[in-house]
C-alpha cells in the first residue's frame, strides 16, 4: 500500500494505492472476477493465468481517491513458488473457490496458510465461492463455507463473475475495510505498536512492479497505471 502524493491518469490525485491479491486453485474464476471488477467484462475464452498479472481500478471511498491494484496469481502448483513473492505488500486478499468443485474448497485452508505465512498479519481476507450461477451443480454448501469463514475470521460472499452477482460488493467490502483500518492508523500518532513491538495496524508498503527499477517518490504512479 502506498499513501498520498501520487497522480494517476489525467493528473488525478491518488490518495491511496491498495494491493489486493486473488488466490485459489486454477480454474475457479479468479481472472474472470478480476475482469468483471476492473473492466466489467467476462471472457468465455479466458485462458489460464501464467505467473502473475494485475489490473487497476480507481474509485472513491469516503471522499478519498483509492487505486485498487488487483493481482491475479496463477493457481497451478508449478507457479506456487513464483507467486509467493507477490504476497508481499498486499493489504487485501480474495480467496476463491468454485462452488461446483469440492476439491477447490478443500484446498482453501492450504491457500490461507500460505497467505498468512507471507502477508501482513492484519491483511483483510474475503472468502469467495464463485460460480453461484451454477447452483444446480453445487458441491459446496453455503453453510460449510460460512462456518469456515467464521472460524478463520474471514469475510465471506458467493459470487458469479458470469452474471456479475456480488462481484462489486465483494471487492468494495474488502477495499472499504482496508480503508477503515488505514484511516484509523492515520489517527494514531507515530504508528503505535502492540506488545510485540510490531505495528498494530496495516503497514504502508510501496508497490514496485517486478522488473522495474524503484521510481522516485514524486513519480511513484508511473508504474501503477492501468
Amino acid at each position: 500500500m502506498s499513501r498520498g502524493g501520487t497522480y494517476g491518469e489525467l493528473g488525478q490525485r491518488i490518495d491511496y494505492v491498495f494491493k489486493v491479491v486473488l488466490i485459489g486453485d486454477s480454474a475457479v474464476g479468479k481472472s474472470q472476477l478480476l475482469g468483471r471488477f476492473a473492466r466489467n467484462e467476462f471472457n468465455l475464452d479466458s485462458k489460464a493465468t501464467i505467473g502473475v498479472e494485475f489490473q487497476t481500478r480507481t474509485l472513491n471511498i469516503d471522499a478519498r481517491t483509492v487505486k485498487a491494484q488487483i493481482w491475479d496469481t496463477a493457481g497451478q502448483e508449478r507457479y506456487r513458488a513464483v507467486t509467493s513473492a507477490y504476497y508481499r505488500g498486499a493489504v487485501g486478499a480474495m480467496l476463491v473457490y468454485d462452488i461446483t468443485k469440492r476439491q477447490s474448497f478443500d484446498h482453501v485452508a492450504r491457500w490461507l496458510e500460505e497467505l498468512r505465512g507471507h502477508a501482513d498479519k492484519n491483511i483483510v481476507i474475503m472468502l469467495i465461492g464463485n460460480k453461484s450461477d451454477l447452483g444446480t451443480l453445487r458441491a459446496v454448501s453455503t453453510e460449510d463455507a460460512k462456518e469456515f469463514a467464521e472460524r478463520e475470521n474471514l469475510f465471506f460472499m458467493e459470487t458469479s463473475a458470469l452474471e456479475a452477482t456480488n462481484v462489486e460488493n465483494a471487492f468494495m467490502t474488502v477495499l472499504t475495510e482496508i480503508y477503515r483500518i488505514v484511516s484509523k492508523k492515520n489517527l494514531v500518532a507515530n504508528e503505535e505498536s502492540d506488545s510485540s513491538g510490531n505495528s498494530s495496524l496495516l503497514k504502508g508498503t510501496k508497490i514496485i512492479v517486478p522488473g522495474q527499477e524503484p521510481a522516485p517518490t514524486s513519480k511513484a504512479a508511473c508504474c501503477l497505471s492501468s
